[in-house]
């Protein structure tokens, strides 16, 4: 089974930053990790500015891209609005983004998980005039930061609500980074035992357990794993949301065909220059690991 690796850095990655990228810079790093040969992006996302200002300017780089570079782009939506504006600016592949716990949803979006779900259909509507594809995105899928645990049987009600029916993926989100890998297991298999798109898996690495999980989800069944350079991200309305899963550390894990010791050192450059201007740590083991070790070791830096 092949597993593709998305890099969310330009979405989940920047959203607690406190020193927003301009647009170029986006380009910038989008092309570069493109050129890399990064196989999937998510590159900003509709939500508020004046709530996320790092994501200020996410329509501007969507019409910097072009169409072929757009093909491999995600943009976060959770709204038929969403989709409508990134469509016109020339997005076609859109990650709606919905809670399993009803308390999260109201913070991150301001209304119910069943009026997310509602309004699901027009937004599929809306992506399919422009031959667009949709991702049914499935945050705190294991833990809340208000509810506490949520149950599998919550996260497979939706995967199995009737208006989810033609999504392109799942992707499960463990937004607080709490879940272990028996946990990731679990759930992916049973969501893949029940529905047959696609599973994507987004983990966070609060607890140390990111590849570890992101491993896990690949064992069950999920064909997409995302990362953020040097660990970078987390979510402003969970509270106790650290880092994504790092970039560095799942491709050192899965040597995807696309990697070699001199991309891999590529690609630790461009997370350590990223972190610097935005006076942000590295939290990747594997970058870190690369720039101590002796150049005997082909993936040093």
């Amino acid at each position: 089974m092949t597993v593709v690796l998305r890099d969310v850095t330009l979405r989940d990655g920047l959203q607690l930053t406190g020193k927003p990228l301009p647009v170029a810079r986006k380009v910038e790093i989008v092309r570069s990790l493109l050129a890399l040969g990064v196989p999937a992006l998510e590159i900003g996302s509709m939500a508020r500015p004046d709530l996320v200002p790092a994501m200020d300017g996410t329509l501007d780089v969507i019409r910097e891209l072009t169409p072929a570079e757009l093909e491999k782009c995600w943009i976060w939506v959770a709204t038929p609005r969403h989709v409508a504006r990134a469509a016109e600016a020339g997005a076609r592949n859109f990650q709606y983004c919905l809670s399993a716990s009803d308390k999260h949803n109201q913070a991150n979006l301001g209304r119910s998980t069943a009026d997310s779900l509602a309004a699901l259909p027009e937004a599929l509507a809306l992506a399919a005039d422009v031959s667009g594809e949709v991702q049914l995105c499935i945050a705190t899928a294991f833990t809340c930061p208000f509810e506490g645990e949520v149950p599998p049987g919550r996260v497979l009600d939706i995967v199995l609500d009737p208006r989810t029916d033609g999504t392109s993926d799942v992707v499960l989100c463990d937004t607080l980074g709490q879940a272990i890998p028996e946990q990731v297991h679990h759930l992916v298999g049973r969501t893949a035992a029940v529905d047959d798109r696609p599973i994507v898996y987004h983990g966070h690495d609060t607890w140390g357990l990111g590849v570890a999980n992101s491993l896990a989800a690949i064992d069950a069944g999920a064909t997409v794993v995302d990362g953020s350079l040097g660990g970078l991200g987390g979510c402003p309305f969970a509270p106790g949301a650290a880092g994504n899963t790092a970039t560095e550390d799942l491709v050192f894990a899965l040597r995807p065909d696309w990697l070699t010791p001199a991309k891999f050192g590529e690609l630790v450059r461009l997370a350590g220059g990223l972190l610097a201007e935005l006076g942000e740590p590295n939290r990747s083991r594997a970058g870190q690991g690369a720039q101590a070790s002796t150049t005997s070791f082909p993936w040093a830096s």
